[in-house]
């Protein structure tokens, strides 16, 4: 985290200067070199009209510094937002002691705190695209733990389109513009998902209202994958994470998010950090279910399949602990840009799955962070973990400093040594050993079952979700070709017939509403269909029809 005497201090170095306080004064401007800055208005030039000087060092360290104040964005999840808060364990699940499955430090004790930094997000959309868009939401749980730090990486709803790594690139090119007209398109969406049926049970959220939560504060958070908890004694068990919210869910329509958009399309981070402001620090619960570990046989879905649900009757939700978020960043990049997360950052006492979704986000998320962010990027202060670090890792771009340890051997970057070097730590306790016996191979696995939680979630969705699902989901199929339409119609149907029908007859409710707009609008009449193509045409014609003429100057 960013520490409280770092944020006085940069708040302190941003006031106004009079230019007769003493150089050594804390808020007289200057270079970071440290150089005291006594003229920041004017080039050195050569007479007041120019031409510039090549030695001109201010200039060149603020100006080459601001040619470089961005770093890549994020692949997915760049627009998001964040803040501080804490984690607050009850030290049980349900009726028993903690320590029974897990032997995770931060679950221990009642009341234990740990500090938390938070950052909520939209997935495939850019930096600075609207927070109305239908999209997931991440929600990823950064834990300052006293064994280092641990990150739950998820998203609000609870399922996601695939259960393998190997698809994801291709899954989030579909989302993203066009290659060619970098213009994001329904057809090429629903081309990929009419060809990926697992993705149903997702597309049922996502373009119900589920798709566009009303802000941060009141939307659920999941891990998603499938995670392990281990105890003292070695033995694992699977489990779930799941975040409630204290203020309640609430979820826009299409028609609402368009309308709030049109208002404000900065409206979830403002509320997050408002409500902070305010004092009123939103709080969620954390859950998890439990699972014994192994295959279950039993179960007409894999529990490692991220696209399914594990049924609250039979595997209960267990209350662990409350995260309150009760401080604003002191500086949005510093502390929510350069944040970083991996779903590898695992402490002792939680271990990973067989989820292959688990696996390869392990690999891709802290892989991408050395990309965007730098080698060191755990050396930031968002990032550092609270407990002192002590690697032979040593060097790379932005070393800010290295792991060393006062009193051992600063030669000795390598281990074993009997030189001083560092030693292994004593194992906190039995180690998990799960056994394997299988042929290595590239297959699917073998309960799918890709449309019956699929058909319980549209079955479950009251009447207004439902109509706002068909909704969308029709306008975005109705300018697709028509081999997407029939794939996406005979996926609904195998959901639920009605769902399949409902799809249907909004395809052809919608085209026929496009083709008489688009025989009207021959003749110059015609309003087109929100969201519709037809109405992003005209969009493009009234920006130059509208608009006023000007004179050049």
């Amino acid at each position: 985290m960013i520490p409280a005497e770092n944020g006085k201090q940069n708040q302190s170095q941003s006031n106004g200067s009079s230019g007769n306080e003493p150089s050594n004064s804390s808020d007289i401007l200057t270079t970071r070199q440290g150089h005291p800055v006594s003229n920041n208005q004017s080039l050195r030039t050569v007479g007041n009209r120019g031409p510039a000087t090549l030695e001109n060092y201010q200039f060149l360290e603020k100006m080459s510094h601001f040619d470089r104040e961005r770093i890549p964005e994020r692949v997915v999840h760049a627009r998001g937002s964040g803040a501080h808060g804490v984690f607050e364990a009850y030290g049980t699940v349900g009726n028993e002691p903690v320590s029974k499955y897990t032997r995770a430090k931060l679950f221990q004790e009642k009341g234990k705190q740990t500090p938390v930094f938070v950052r909520f997000s939209t997935v495939g959309h850019g930096i600075h695209s609207p927070e109305t868009l239908r999209d997931p939401r991440g929600f990823a749980v950064k834990f300052y733990t006293e064994d280092g730090n641990w990150d739950l990486v998820g998203n609000n709803l609870k399922v996601f389109f695939i259960r393998d790594a190997i698809k994801f690139p291709d899954l989030i090119h579909s989302q993203k513009p066009d290659p060619v007209t970098n213009i994001q398109s329904g057809e090429r969406i629903f081309d990929f998902i009419s060809n990926t049926p697992e993705a149903m049970h997702m597309v049922t959220f996502l373009f119900s209202p589920w798709g566009i939560p009303a802000n941060y504060r009141q939307m659920q958070g999941s891990g998603v994958n499938t995670y392990k908890w281990v105890n003292a004694d070695g033995v694992g068990v699977l489990v779930k994470y799941h975040w409630e919210p204290l203020q309640g869910i609430k979820n826009l329509t299409q028609a609402q998010a368009q309308e709030i958009q049109g208002k404000n399309f900065n409206h979830a981070t403002q509320d997050l950090y408002e409500a902070i402001e305010r004092g009123e620090y939103p709080q969620w619960e954390l859950n998890v279910q439990i699972m014994e570990d192994g295959e279950h046989p039993e179960l007409d879905f894999d529990p490692l399949d991220d696209t399914k649900l594990w049924p609250q009757d039979q595997f209960p939700w267990y209350p662990v602990g409350k995260m309150t978020l009760n401080r604003n960043p002191l500086n949005f990049f510093a502390e929510v840009e350069q944040s970083a997360f991996g779903t590898g950052v695992l402490v002792d006492g939680l271990d990973f799955s067989d989820d292959k979704m688990l696996q390869g986000r392990t690999f891709s998320y802290s892989d991408t962070q050395r990309y965007r962010v730098g080698a060191n990027y755990l050396q930031l202060p968002i990032n550092a973990p609270i407990k002192k670090v002590a690697t032979n890792q040593r060097d790379g771009q932005m070393a800010y400093h290295q792991d060393l340890v006062p009193g051992l051997n600063p030669h000795v970057n390598y281990e074993p040594s009997s030189l001083g070097g560092l030693k292994e730590a004593t194992p906190a306790g039995k180690d998990h050993t799960p056994s394997y016996s299988a042929s290595l191979v590239r297959q699917k696995i073998d309960r799918t079952n890709d449309f019956k939680q699929a058909g319980e979630r549209y079955r479950m969705h009251e009447d207004w979700e439902k109509d706002d699902l068909i909704s969308n989901l029709s306008n975005a199929l109705a300018p697709a070709a028509k081999v997407i339409q029939d794939k996406m119609i005979e996926l609904c149907t195998k959901c639920d017939p009605e769902y399949g029908q409902r799809v249907a007859d909004g395809i052809k409710k919608v085209s026929e509403m496009l083709k008489k707009e688009k025989e009207m609008s021959k003749n110059g009449n015609g309003q087109p269909a929100p969201g519709s193509d037809a109405q992003k045409h005209e969009a493009v014609k009234q920006a130059e029809n509208m608009a006023t003429e000007a004179k050049p100057y």
